[in-house]
């Protein structure tokens, strides 16, 4: 029987170094090559970590090359679509879906602990008018480490859970609170009386006094589509392994800082147009292209390798198949259209690109798929969100996901203070 190693030959000396094969349930083996250094005196050189496993997990697997996302074990597809979010929090934190008594119990929960603490609120006061909803979200998620600053030291499952579910209640309040302070709007508090998802658009939208919009035939009301769309996009975002901000979240997790301080350092990261930022970007490049009539012209533009334009919202750096979270969306975009009667310029527009991209061999043979963020932003749009609350979206559907990370590296027993090596090259 053939030993589950590798062995590794310097080639300048000869010398054989043998390392142990971790075999996982799902998708490639590692090698355990932490004892690497010691033996040889040498690292391992693996710029941007895309050949490097950091920990070893049990929430999310993604095969890239088959387009398959699961959330301990559940296919996204099955979460998508036939679970709301709630079930999705439940499950990541718990390992299982909800039965329906717990499922309850959880919603009122996360309604109750969705007030902010009054002190806090007097921060928002303090940003800059028309502060981007980011920058003040992720300071107000910094400050409630304040507050909450027994979360420094949780000893049992309990405290554990209650630390979860009181970052996740509040996420949607915080970014509510951050746009309507970006535009020197009144606050508007939760509603018990709303589920997780409905009170966040509520919060966005009511007038002082908690009424909505009101037109010739009466309020505006939350249409129960609107509620289901962004309910999927907050599923769709609830983790993905272990990507540039998880990575963050873990990293700072290794510190011992606060759990808040953690998460807000994940917030920074995901700001950034190469990660969450993408699907600001997205709209942005839509309204620059401007009519349909404008499409070819820009295609021609990103296939020319001399030209520094590139289409935004297309490839990812795991997926080399089409996104599963982009088929899920293609399919609501589409829905969404028929049902609040959506045919913009812009919808024109993304749909035009669309259609060339997944036919041209150009971007066929790249595999240059539409992916999330396409879809996303066109969807937001859709609904009236505005462009600035994009990525704080993204940021309340991943909330959760980062505290289960963060949870999942405070009970590893292997866990360790993040401290890649270098190469030094310099004088």
């Amino acid at each position: 029987m053939p030993k589950k190693t590798v062995t590794l030959i310097d080639n300048r000396t000869g010398k054989r170094y043998e390392y142990p094969i971790i075999e996982g349930t799902r998708g490639p083996a590692a090698v355990d090559m932490r004892t690497f250094y010691r033996d040889s005196g040498m690292f391992s050189y693996d710029p941007g970590f895309t050949s490097t496993a950091s920990c070893r997990s049990a929430i999310t697997f993604i095969d890239g090359e088959k387009g398959e996302l699961r959330y301990r074990g559940i296919p996204i597809e099955e979460l998508a679509t036939g679970h709301s979010y709630l079930e999705v929090i439940h499950l990541l934190l718990e390992g299982e879906l909800p039965t329906d008594e717990e499922r309850t119990a959880l919603d009122l929960e996360l309604r109750h602990r969705s007030f902010l603490p009054e002190g806090l609120v007097k921060l928002f006061e303090m940003m800059p008018d028309n502060a981007h909803p980011m920058s003040s979200l992720s300071a107000g998620v910094t400050a409630l480490s304040a507050f909450y600053y027994e979360h420094l030291k949780l000893e049992n499952d309990n405290d554990y859970r209650q630390m979860a579910h009181r970052i996740v209640a509040k996420m949607p309040t915080l970014a509510a609170f951050a746009y309507r302070h970006s535009l020197g709007a009144t606050y508007i508090y939760p509603d018990i009386d709303r589920s997780f998802t409905e009170n966040f658009l509520y919060m966005l939208r009511a007038y002082p006094g908690g009424k909505l919009h009101r037109e010739v035939n009466g309020p505006r009301e939350i249409k129960p589509i609107e509620v289901e769309a962004l309910d999927t996009i907050f599923t769709l975002h609830a983790d993905h392994e272990q990507n540039a901000s998880t990575t963050v979240v873990r990293s700072v997790a290794s510190t011992g800082a606060h759990p808040y301080v953690a998460i807000a350092s994940g917030i920074a990261a995901l700001w950034g147009r190469a990660h969450g930022g993408a699907n600001e970007s997205v709209i942005e490049q839509l309204r620059m292209i401007g009519s349909v009539e404008n499409v070819d012209k820009y295609i021609a533009r990103a296939k020319d390798p001399d030209d520094p334009f590139r289409l935004m919202g297309f490839g990812h750096r795991v997926y080399k198949n089409f996104d599963p979270r982009a088929r899920i969306l293609k399919t609501l975009q589409d829905q969404l259209v028929d049902e609040l009667d959506l045919d913009t310029e812009l919808m024109r527009i993304a749909r035009r690109i669309e259609e060339i991209a997944l036919n041209d061999e150009y971007f066929v043979s790249r595999k240059l798929y539409p992916n999330i963020d396409f879809y996303s932003g066109i969807i937001l749009t859709a609904l009236g969100l505005p462009r600035s609350m994009f990525t704080p979206i993204f940021v309340i559907g991943r909330t959760v996901g980062w505290v289960a990370q963060w949870i999942e590296f405070k009970k590893s027993p292997e866990a360790k203070i993040a401290r890649p090596r270098q190469v030094y090259v310099g004088k």
